[in-house]
């Protein structure tokens, strides 16, 4: 990969851009009978706590690991949810409205690498809230995401933009 390479998190427009997607994203979630029911008592510091996730798994700042317990914790707020494959299709769609609505880059490598994250992690979310309530996790690594196959942003062949 090229040395001049943005990380996702630079790319995405940074924590700024992740409030404003993670703030509509959980308006929509409030507002929909398929996945509001699983965020009724959400913290109004949510979106915030998920945004700082986001940024670090995308590359910017420790914020989530070094505020909020990293990525066991994450796994932790999912024990017990029983969320189903509609619910998760669901989320999945509602955040993809929400990264057009707020402008994320949607260029297809951008967003490859933002769909290919949303979907791993969706699955994981799923399989880790069908575990018992008392489960513990072990140290969870932070995910680390990154551009993957198509190595950075698109570039538009010389003479066509």
């Amino acid at each position: 990969m090229r040395k001049d390479v943005p990380t996702l998190y630079e790319w995405a427009g940074g924590s700024d851009a992740l409030n404003r997607l993670t703030q509509t994203f959980y308006d929509k979630v409030a507002q929909d009978p398929v996945v509001g029911p699983v965020f009724k008592t959400m913290s109004p510091d949510h979106p915030a706590h998920v945004a700082a996730f986001i940024g670090e798994v995308f590359g910017g700042p420790k914020t989530y690991s070094e505020k909020f317990g990293g990525h066991r914790e994450m796994v932790m707020h999912h024990l017990g949810k029983h969320l189903t494959e509609e619910q998760r299709r669901r989320w999945i769609n509602l955040l993809a409205d929400a990264a057009d609505e707020v402008g994320l880059p949607d260029d297809p490598e951008f967003r490859s690498a933002f769909t290919g994250y949303v979907e791993w992690g969706s699955r994981l979310a799923k399989m880790n809230s069908n575990l018992g309530e008392t489960c513990d996790p072990q140290a969870e690594p932070m995910p680390a995401w990154g551009w993957g196959v198509p190595g950075g942003p698109y570039t538009p062949p010389a003479g066509k933009s």
